[in-house]
């Protein structure tokens, strides 16, 4: 599942393991082996049964043994954190109640505010040019962006995180790129427990869960991770629908493509991996205790059993939101975040069209996601005004408290310049103009 050949048909390899059962033998990257479940009855067994397939990885016993590299470029996405996607039972339970209650607490009408001065900043970047790539230019800032407002990061730590995420999701130097989240992410903590303010972080931190820093940390880090390269995905894979021959001429609604998308493509094609407590039989495939199990969403939305609903487009149907105890907790929040950016460009410029023919465009390697690495798109050139409109008819950001502080608590020292200024830094302070 590494290589050019499920790059570009990954469906090829879902009818493969299909033909021989509900799931099959895969190899993930070099040297690691799973089992991908690919039909939709046995992914909802494997999902919604959490006493016999447990997400905690450090069962996963190749790996314990030494038969997983160490510099595998899937650890980053399978190896042991401390938060929801990897702990069982009470433990889980606890970060999640902590996730949800935050999450439950964003207004979505003010979140789809919150998404159209950015998307207007990333199109002034390029609308002058009649030309972008709407992955690089577009579907991959806006979520990045709109978290750094979400969980309420100054301009200098908002900087850091987009660029390091950024750099861990296409592989760049993703050591240095670890470190450097990993320590904004405690700045931004330490920040948060002096100063709370409306925001997600401060909410985590409020929760009667009490998390600690750490605990914190890689709950903000799976937050920002499944955001960025699934939003990316939703909207990039929307716009070439809407851009496509299947979907320019045809009335298509932005609504009806996101579901399109979550069935036929969805955001994160295979992922999930479990790890069953005992010897477990998967229809015909015995799969060894502690042996990572992994859930082909996009492969069980393909499953010949859901033939009608899939033409249909039930969306109780399709599993690009998971199922179970692990399901995606911020569903609503994504389509809002989706639909707000693919209106908002498709507003601004009406003439989109694809550069390039769809057989020419190019997909990104791995075995995660079926995820374009550009689209490359030409519109008629206009001025890059838009920010300035908003900002004259709305109230700008007022400018930060400053609270007052118990006898004997120091302040929190002002954050240093950021050395390099980036994209948040540039539009906080369009904000404050």
């Amino acid at each position: 599942m590494f290589d050019g050949t499920f790059t570009a048909d990954p469906q090829q390899v879902y009818d493969r393991v299909r033909a021989h059962g509900p799931a099959g033998p895969v190899e993930l990257a070099p040297g690691v082996d799973a089992t991908l479940v690919v039909e939709h009855e046995m992914a909802l067994r494997v999902l919604q049964n959490p006493s016999l397939f447990a997400r905690d990885s450090r069962r996963w016993k190749a790996l314990n043994e030494g038969r997983v590299p160490l510099d595998s470029p899937i650890l980053a996405m399978m190896a042991y954190r401390p938060n929801c996607l990897f702990t069982d039972g009470a433990v889980h339970l606890r970060l999640r109640q902590a996730v949800t209650a935050s999450f439950d607490r964003l207004n979505m009408r003010r979140l789809r505010r919150d998404v159209e001065p950015i998307a207007d900043f990333l199109i002034d970047q390029f609308s002058e040019r009649g030309r972008a790539d709407l992955i690089n230019d577009y579907a991959k800032m806006l979520p990045l962006l709109l978290f750094n407002k979400l969980f309420g990061c100054p301009a200098d730590i908002g900087d850091t995180l987009t660029s390091s995420l950024g750099a861990l999701f296409d592989g760049i130097d993703v050591q240095r790129a670890n470190e450097e989240l990993t320590a904004g992410l405690m700045q931004l903590i330490s920040l948060k427990r002096r100063r709370p303010a409306e925001d997600v972080t401060s909410w985590l931190i409020q929760h009667p869960a009490g998390l600690t820093d750490e605990e914190l940390k890689d709950q903000l880090v799976m937050l920002m991770g499944a955001g960025f390269e699934p939003q990316r995905n939703l909207i990039g894979h929307a716009l070439h629908l809407l851009l496509s021959k299947e979907g320019a001429g045809s009335g298509m609604l932005i609504e009806e493509a996101i579901d399109h998308v979550l069935w036929n493509n969805p955001p994160i094609a295979n992922y999930a991996a479990h790890f069953p407590v005992q010897n477990v039989d998967l229809g015909g495939v015995v799969v060894e205790a502690n042996s990572p199990v992994v859930i082909s969403f996009a492969g069980a939305n393909s499953d010949p059993a859901l033939k009608e609903a899939r033409e249909s487009h039930n969306k109780g149907a399709h599993l690009a939101w998971g199922a179970g105890p692990h399901s995606c907790p911020a569903k609503d929040p994504a389509l809002v975040i989706a639909i707000a950016a693919i209106e908002r460009i498709l507003n601004a410029l009406p003439d989109l069209t694809l550069a390039v023919p769809d057989e020419a465009l190019q997909y990104r390697p791995g075995p995660f996601q079926h995820a374009l690495a550009a689209l490359p798109v030409r519109f008629s050139p206009t001025p890059a005004t838009r920010m300035v409109s908003a900002l004259q008819t709305s109230a700008p950001l007022p400018a930060p408290e400053q609270p007052v502080l118990p006898t004997g608590v120091e302040p929190v020292p002002q954050a240093q310049p950021a050395q390099k200024r980036g994209f948040w830094s540039t539009l906080v302070d369009l904000f404050r103009v």
